[in-house]
């Protein structure tokens, strides 16, 4: 029973991560991306673990990611010599896909108005996200 319960929770994973992947072109950045969804955000050191990616590129994806708004950090105070290490927090996966719709709009806009030639700001193409709502 627990073995079944593994398999199916470990399936569930691949498949939110092949989706994220998607999304995120990077399967590093899903995995990071996920990590931080689950734990509900965590430091670095906790993350490289729990990913079991390389420290250089964990430490070089969550540079990478906070740029690009995926994920969000905070300065934790500490009371030991050295420095205070960074809480990140994974962006909503709404926010997340709202802003990547807003880019594939983009691209595909851009493909719509190749015919049109000078006139580029007509907008072809709109993709509307509904949020669930969870009282049904």
């Amino acid at each position: 029973m627990v073995q079944l319960m593994t398999k199916s929770l470990l399936r569930i994973d691949k498949n939110s991560e092949r989706a994220v992947h998607e999304l995120l072109k990077s399967r590093a950045e899903s995995r990071i991306y996920i990590y931080l969804l689950r734990k509900n955000g965590a430091k670095s050191e906790e993350i490289i673990k729990g990913t079991k990616l390389h420290p250089s590129t964990v430490r070089e994806l969550l540079s990478k990611m906070h740029g690009q708004k995926i994920i969000y950090r905070e300065k934790l105070k500490n009371d030991s010599i050295g420095k205070n290490p960074y809480f990140y927090k994974a962006t909503s996966p709404m926010s997340l896909l709202e802003r990547k719709t807003k880019e594939l709009e983009d691209r595909l806009n851009k493909i719509a108005n190749l015919t049109e030639g000078q006139n580029e700001n007509k907008k072809y193409v709109r993709i509307k996200i509904y949020k669930r709502d969870n009282k049904t």
